[in-house]
């Protein structure tokens, strides 16, 4: 389904408005109704459109509806207030929509798509910080790929730089075994924090990891080693919890910074070439002026140290630069803490400037907020310490073994752990992606583990439900296509419409980068189902029989969709509760 529902409707009465000489200019807004008694849409621009005539509203109103071209689309259209249209879709127009490859979305244009994501410090185990950003690029990714895109996963992890130099040398003082190594770099925290301890008291051993980071950059086979070592037990750390996480990151997808370092003096001088970076305290600087970044800030956008040494921004140029040039990507999402957004803004300004990016390059920072625990501070342990991702993943397990247990206390104790997995780890990637991106969040596991609300459990029972309708008859849900659909009542009407609703939806979410809107449709839908369900009966015996296969057509319906959906969030649906 190429052109949405919402797409038909509003080109209709873009129509209408040209036909009565309504300047372009002014917008149809058309939105969804907020009381669906009212109908199921609304049109809103016959206010606008009056000034500009000079006319009456509610007068413009009736001559609007008079020049749409209803068809087989709109069953009835009704004036309300000052000026508002009210739209209600014909049955039939829903039924023949819903039978016409609703799930099937595509982009009209294509794009090459890079998105950024994860990307953990190798010197240190992921912790919930890394949860946001891996979930919500994960969502993206599976969103862009469904609608057609082409895209790259981009795991952009710290591998590189001074702490590499500390952490080589550390691994030749304890003068180890590579299998010994290997159990030293089990616990990373530790490791690290023993190496850093030697740093800061031992200035020989801090002298001899200086050296080594110029061993590093420079290619020492001996020191690269070593390095590769650890990358190697810090990577495999992070694609346990990938792994466990049930997204789409491997090892394949992870280019660090280490990928860009002879990148890096090229991008220095192509700036300096061009005159956007200028020497300032021996450093070189990009300044950027109030116009560039829509805001008045004084911090240069720094792409090499007085010392010679590179930072982020370089690498970030560099990477903006191999992913169009290289990859002829048209389209770069950042899934970045919000934290970033000024180091984000003076990138894509100057990556602009600097003509590494296309013109017609979309760069887009998708920033999320901060996840909160129940106190409303920054979520930390009981002793104020980072959260391992790994923990609360085994927490989040262990929490929802015991909630399955009691629920199903006759289940083998192989089904208990399949479930239990299912659920925590749905339900710790649901209450994130079901938030705005953009807010901070509460992050509570009684209220993510609930069966009520907008919460993962709660939607992987209401699909359970419909499959059950089809078990107790012994039916298969893909013996009733959408083409027996027959749409009679009023909440049948109201649950097609939701299911109309999904490409819009997820358009939006693409368009927008943010999948919290297709978290709320299929909230909505599961909500519709219940009420369709209550008040449509579908297997009773005094229901005639094509009136069933519509009613178990449309269930059918209603659970490949909600299946769809939370695939694309990366959530797979259980066939019991």
């Amino acid at each position: 389904m190429q052109i949405t529902v919402f797409q038909q409707l509003e080109h209709k009465f873009r129509q209408a408005f040209n036909q009565l000489g309504i300047a372009a200019s002014v917008a149809v807004v058309l939105q969804e109704s907020g009381k669906p008694e009212f109908g199921d849409y609304q049109v809103n621009g016959a206010m606008a459109a009056a000034k500009q005539l000079k006319l009456n509203p509610r007068e413009l109103a009736v001559k609007i509806i008079a020049a749409v071209d209803c068809g087989a689309m709109i069953a009835k259209l009704e004036i309300a207030g000052p000026g508002f249209i009210n739209v209600t879709l014909a049955n039939d127009y829903l039924a023949q929509t819903l039978a016409d490859d609703i799930l099937v979305v595509r982009n009209s244009e294509t794009k090459t798509v890079v998105v950024d994501y994860s990307a953990p410090n190798l010197a240190k185990e992921m912790h919930v910080g890394h949860l946001r950003s891996t979930v919500i690029g994960d969502a993206l990714v599976r969103i862009f790929e469904y609608m057609g895109d082409t895209v790259y996963r981009r795991n952009h992890v710290g591998d590189w730089g001074t702490q590499f130099g500390m952490l080589t040398a550390y691994l030749v003082e304890i003068k180890q075994t590579q299998n010994e190594h290997a159990i030293e770099l089990s616990d990373l925290e530790d490791f690290y924090r023993k190496a850093k301890i030697r740093f800061d008291e031992d200035a020989d051993f801090a002298n001899r990891a200086r050296e080594f980071v110029v061993k590093l950059q420079a290619g020492d086979a001996q020191v690269l080693a070593l390095w590769q070592q650890f990358v190697q037990v810090s990577l495999g750390h992070c694609q346990e919890i990938y792994t466990r996480l049930n997204t789409r990151l491997t090892p394949a997808d992870v280019v660090g910074e280490s990928f860009y370092n002879n990148l890096l003096a090229p991008m220095v001088k192509l700036l300096v070439e061009k005159g956007l970076a200028i020497d300032s305290a021996g450093a070189k600087c990009v300044f950027l002026s109030e116009d560039d970044l829509g805001s008045k800030e004084e911090t240069p956008f720094i792409i090499q140290k007085k010392d010679g040494g590179y930072l982020y921004a370089t690498t970030d140029i560099a990477a903006v630069h191999d992913r169009v040039q290289r990859l002829h990507a048209n389209r770069l999402v950042y899934v970045i803490d919000s934290r970033q957004a000024l180091h984000m803004k003076q990138l894509f300004v100057v990556a602009k400037k600097a003509e590494l990016a296309n013109s017609n390059t979309l760069m887009e920072h998708a920033a999320f907020g901060t996840m909160m625990g129940e106190d409303g501070k920054p979520f930390k342990t009981r002793t104020g310490g980072t959260v391992k991702l790994i923990e609360l993943i085994d927490e989040a397990i262990e929490r929802a073994e015991a909630m399955v247990v009691e629920r199903n206390p006759e289940w083998s104790a192989s089904e208990i752990k399949q479930l239990a997995q299912t659920l925590a780890i749905s339900s710790l990637k649901y209450a994130d992606l079901s938030k705005n991106r953009l807010s901070d969040y509460v992050f509570s596991f009684d209220k993510m583990l609930s069966f009520e609300g907008n919460t993962a459990p709660y939607l992987l029972y209401a699909y359970t439900r419909i499959l059950s309708i089809f078990k107790k008859a012994d039916l298969s849900p893909v013996d009733f296509p959408p083409t027996l659909i027959d749409i009679q009542e009023d909440a049948e009407h109201r649950l097609a419409l939701q299911i109309s609703k999904f490409a819009e939806r997820l358009k939006q979410a693409a368009r927008e980068n943010y999948p919290h809107y297709l978290c709320g449709y299929i909230y909505e839908l599961a909500g519709l189902f219940m009420k369709f369900y209550e008040s449509c009966p579908i297997l009773r015996s005094d229901v005639e029989s094509s009136t069933k296969a519509s009613r178990l057509a449309l269930a059918a319906l209603s659970a490949q969709t909600l299946q769809t959906s939370l695939s694309l969030l990366g959530i797979p649906v259980v066939e019991r509760m």
